[in-house]
């Protein structure tokens, strides 16, 4: 019995940290965003270009994660990042627009 015990709780921990890490912007971006929007490939608005970013912020939340999750231009669905979650893809464009305004 403590062994379930402990596997349940274990298991709760582990996924109570799987969505604090969803909700890391950063992490998001690091892993699946910077490759383009550090540089500015194939015209991806670069991360900290306030002037890039401005109409896009303008657009409001909604718009740009529904830009995020169904690809535009060069930016595949996803940015190409098929684990990320809805929330995944939302936390990281805030974390981008937070280093953009």
């Amino acid at each position: 019995m403590k062994k379930i015990v402990n596997v349940i709780a274990m298991s709760a921990t582990l996924g109570f940290s799987g969505q604090v890490m969803a909700a890391d912007g950063q992490a998001v971006y690091q892993k699946s965003c910077q490759s383009c929007h550090a540089t500015g490939v194939a015209g991806a608005p670069k991360l900290g270009d306030k002037e890039a970013w401005a109409p896009r912020i303008a657009t409001g939340m909604d718009a740009m994660v529904a830009v995020v999750t169904s690809g535009k231009g060069a930016m595949p669905p996803k940015g190409a990042c098929m684990d990320c979650s809805d929330d995944d893809l939302k936390a990281a464009v805030e974390y981008m627009v937070s280093q953009s305004k």
